[in-house]
């Protein structure tokens, strides 16, 4: 995490930092924060994190959120363990629970209280690893339809004209 200063304005969406007197993200076309306020975001975010306990017990109802082998269930519960998210990993039924067993694939279980804490976090981390933090999906809903006379490419976003099927300004194919 990096530091906030006071006197400039942040993206409360991609978290990039702007002089005082701008007023508007340029990547994301939305209105900036000041800085004091993201560090009253921040410290209420660390609040609660610091709130969470890690402890699990046989009371608590729990919800498969992941499935897959035990090295990324193992990396995914330590991203989990950093935001005071408490996870077990468990085994399909029959199995011996370690992952070697019955396909070899563990579920990764939280406790359904930190669900929509715990899916935040995979989901930056996706976007994270992915590079899709960086990419413009604006235009990811477009559909090329050949009976318009012109689309967008859902791509790059360059509109053009139906009669051909590539994209002129990146080459994809339809």
């Amino acid at each position: 995490m990096r530091y906030t200063d006071p006197d400039l304005k942040y993206c409360p969406q991609c978290d990039e930092e702007y002089r005082e007197e701008i007023i508007t993200c340029v990547s994301c076309d939305i209105e900036l924060i000041t800085g004091n306020e993201k560090l009253v975001i921040e410290e209420e975010a660390e609040t609660k994190k610091s709130s969470r306990s890690m402890d699990i017990s046989s009371d608590d109802e729990l919800a498969n959120i992941r499935k897959g082998s035990l090295g990324d269930m193992k990396l995914l519960q330590s991203l989990l363990a950093k935001e005071n998210i408490p996870s077990v990993l468990a085994g399909e039924k029959g199995s011996c629970g370690k992952g070697c067993c019955g396909g070899g694939e563990l579920y990764l279980q939280i406790k359904m209280a930190d669900g929509s804490a715990a899916l935040e976090v995979l989901a930056n981390d996706f976007k994270r690893t992915t590079a899709l933090d960086s990419h413009d999906l604006s235009n990811a809903h477009a559909v090329f339809d050949t009976g318009a006379e012109k689309s967008t490419c859902p791509a790059c976003g360059c509109t053009f004209a139906t009669s051909s099927s590539t994209c002129p300004d990146c080459g994809l194919c339809f």
